[in-house]
């Protein structure tokens, strides 16, 4: 009857009224839900979130076949800037093959064409870090590739980066973009393939750091935000948390936090993992790569300026090839075989660089070169964490609190 669909309706807008603000608070937990709307404001529309991970790629197989005896080396982010190049690096030695963890699989083809990487040294396998099963699927190819053979090292590169953003952007798990991609992603991957490296002969796994996490920098402990994680609060809480310290969004600060999780997680693995089993793991900073796309959300006129200020001023200016072979190097240089190190060039970046004269032997000429704050040049060293990435209590706690949530994809 008439009066019965009325009360029906009625009941229905008035539950669709009460979720709506639910629905709509991003921040709780985001997803792919439809929004719900009341009677008044139209018909129910689906106003979903697309999902970054849409399906898995087709696993590449006799992955053997071309590897060969060759030691297997993956890196994330490989398609461009630091991660590019340091793939560009490895390849160029003889006895290593680069599996490329990216995005866009069709994108690296042509990156690697480009800058003169042969085919014959690389594969290119899907990886959404921003989704937590995509870590998972690409396990599972890179095991179906090369079965029989386990990785011998593990870059973890990838890394967003979004200053600008006034509200956080979220992974397909209900994590804000940074704490999801930089460190939950990289986080599964390494609990992923840690029983492989156990199986390799000299493993090495490196995670990316930078001095924006350590607050024993100019670059982490004078430039705000500062990183800081507090008691974690945030990563408890797990999905729907705008900040890992559980504060209210600031996407420079998100950067930095993920890269202080990312130097804590080294520090963990170290001290769990590395007499047991034998893996060096290390963390670094390769120098500041004023012109990789990693700035590709600042302003036009911060893009321009800031690489002549960081080369010709602080001296932290270090180009995207050079920054390459640093990395490289942490995995192929016998003497970056110590565990538990943070690894870093020319000066600790505690200081602005001074210039020194310089001969070059090709052009026969001297010139004059900043050196001292970490930039181009210089000789590898063992740099120091801050505080706060060697507190031990922390650091467990940011393992436990990942590991919880990453458990149902191990």
């Amino acid at each position: 009857c008439p009066s019965s669909e009325m009360a029906i309706w009625i009941t229905f807008s008035l539950v669709a009224l009460l979720r709506t603000p639910l629905l709509l608070q991003r921040d709780l937990r985001p997803t792919s839900w439809p929004v719900a709307r009341p009677f008044f404001m139209g018909p129910v529309t689906d106003q979903a979130e697309p999902r970054i991970y849409k399906q898995r790629e087709a696993a590449k197989v006799l992955g053997a076949l071309k590897v060969g005896t060759r030691q297997l080396v993956v890196v994330t982010g490989a398609s461009s800037g630091l991660g590019l190049w340091a793939t560009k690096a490895l390849c160029d030695r003889p006895g290593i093959f680069v599996v490329c963890a990216v995005r866009d699989p069709v994108k690296m083809d042509a990156v690697a064409q480009d800058v003169g990487i042969s085919r014959n040294d690389y594969t290119a396998l899907k990886l959404e870090l921003a989704s937590l099963q995509s870590v998972r699927d690409f396990v599972k190819n890179l095991k179906l590739f090369s079965p029989a053979r386990p990785i011998s090292h593990l870059i973890c590169n990838a890394a967003v980066y979004r200053p600008t953003d006034p509200v956080p952007a979220w992974t397909d798990d209900g994590y804000e973009m940074s704490m999801g991609v930089n460190h939950l992603g990289h986080f599964l991957l390494v609990q992923l393939l840690l029983p492989d490296l156990e199986k390799a002969n000299g493993a090495r796994c490196c995670i990316v750091g930078s001095i924006t996490g350590n607050s024993n920098t100019i670059g982490g402990g004078l430039v705000y935000p500062r990183a800081e994680l507090g008691e974690l609060e945030g990563l408890r809480q797990g999905a729907g948390a705008q900040m890992v310290d559980g504060k209210a969004f600031d996407g420079a600060k998100a950067y930095k936090d993920a890269k202080a999780l990312n130097m804590m997680t080294v520090t963990e693995l170290h001290r769990r993992y590395h007499d047991t089993t034998g893996i060096t793991f290390s963390s670094m900073y390769p120098g500041c790569i004023a012109e990789t796309n990693l700035f590709r959300e600042k302003r036009e006129w911060f893009r321009k300026l800031f690489p002549l200020f960081m080369k010709y001023v602080t001296g932290g200016y270090v180009s995207e090839k050079e920054a390459g072979e640093r990395l490289a190097q942490v995995i192929y240089d016998p003497k970056c075989s110590k565990s538990g190190i943070y690894w870093s060039w020319n000066g600790n970046a505690q200081q602005l660089g001074f210039t020194k004269p310089k001969f070059d032997p090709e052009t026969k000429k001297m010139f004059w070169e900043v050196q001292g704050a970490g930039g181009a040049g210089g000789e590898i060293f063992e740099n120091q964490f801050s505080g706060m990435i060697k507190d031990e209590r922390r650091a467990k706690m940011a393992w436990e609190y990942s590991m919880e949530i990453v458990k149902d994809f191990l």
